[in-house]
């Protein structure tokens, strides 16, 4: 009987270039799963795996990292958010660096993304089986708290799927996979503190008490669902690359530099644990590679 695995991937801004270094190497050894979950970052990431576009995660950040059309806080003022998504998600993708829709719509991989439902507080989830806009969705699971822009879709009013569900592992587990690859954003050890902008996210969200619950409780469920990751780790029930100590960026980095190094360590990464993680799944990648 064939093993179930996943492929979670957690968000963090600007960090999420460590998880596209280590998908575009991925991509290089035609290594793809059959089910790809993320959140935020890791959904922005898995979009332009899934498409199998190597390289266009870091081109887009390099090139536009220090764009004043897309990061930057006068954007706020436009109602635009920090991140500036109209331009990421047209400009951008159908002119200056083009995604590839066409071979992102014949991928055959399931790619579940995680949102956040700003009326109660849940995570809501949708996956790329043509039943809505999942690039949509993609771009609510990357709209951060306080800095971005709400997304409506399919009836709900959405932000970061990381404030409810910050790396997806139990949304993989409950979806059947009985092993999983974890590629995390920060380094073993870490844990996440308590949520500082309790009184700025009251008078930004009036309407959204649920939210702000969610947003005030996300340090104890992130450090939860990393405890319960080690422990998945240590029964062999779960892969992680993560970066080390020396390999972080800011969730709002604007250096070109760094960001190509964060992207860089991911890719080093997933090169040196190659053969350990094929060994794990007990698969050795050929041209088409699909991990069940």
């Amino acid at each position: 009987m064939l093993t179930n695995y996943g492929l979670v991937l957690e968000g963090g801004g600007m960090r999420g270039l460590y998880t596209a270094g280590v998908l575009d190497y991925f991509t290089e050894k035609n290594l793809y799963f059959n089910y790809n979950i993320g959140v935020s970052a890791g959904a922005l990431n898995a979009v332009n795996y899934l498409a199998r576009q190597a390289g266009r995660s870091r081109d887009v950040n390099v090139t536009f990292a220090g764009d004043a059309r897309y990061m930057n806080y006068r954007n706020l003022l436009k109602g635009k958010g920090m991140l500036n998504m109209d331009f990421l998600f047209n400009e951008v993708a159908n002119e200056l660096i083009p995604f590839d829709f066409e071979a992102f719509n014949a991928a055959q991989e399931r790619l579940i993304i995680a949102t956040t439902d700003c009326v109660t507080g849940e995570a809501v989830y949708f996956e790329n089986d043509k039943s809505v806009d999942v690039l949509l969705a993609a771009r609510a699971s990357s709209s951060l708290p306080l800095v971005g822009v709400p997304v409506e879709l399919a009836g709900y009013t959405l932000l970061d799927g990381g404030i409810v569900d910050p790396i997806p592992i139990r949304k993989s587990v409950q979806d059947g996979n009985e092993k999983h690859l974890i590629v995390l954003t920060r380094p073993k050890g870490y844990r996440k503190k308590m949520f500082r902008a309790k009184m700025t996210s009251r008078l930004m969200y009036p309407k959204y008490k649920k939210l702000i619950q969610a947003l005030e409780q996300r340090h104890h469920v992130y450090n939860e669902t990393l405890n319960y990751i080690e422990h998945l780790e240590a029964a062999g029930a779960a892969y992680v690359i993560r970066p080390e100590l020396t390999e972080q960026v800011k969730r709002t980095e604007r250096n070109p530099s760094k960001i190509a190094f964060i992207h860089q360590a991911g890719y080093e990464a997933a090169k040196v644990n190659f053969g350990e993680l094929t060994a794990w799944l007990g698969h050795q990648p050929t041209e088409s590679t699909y991990i069940y």
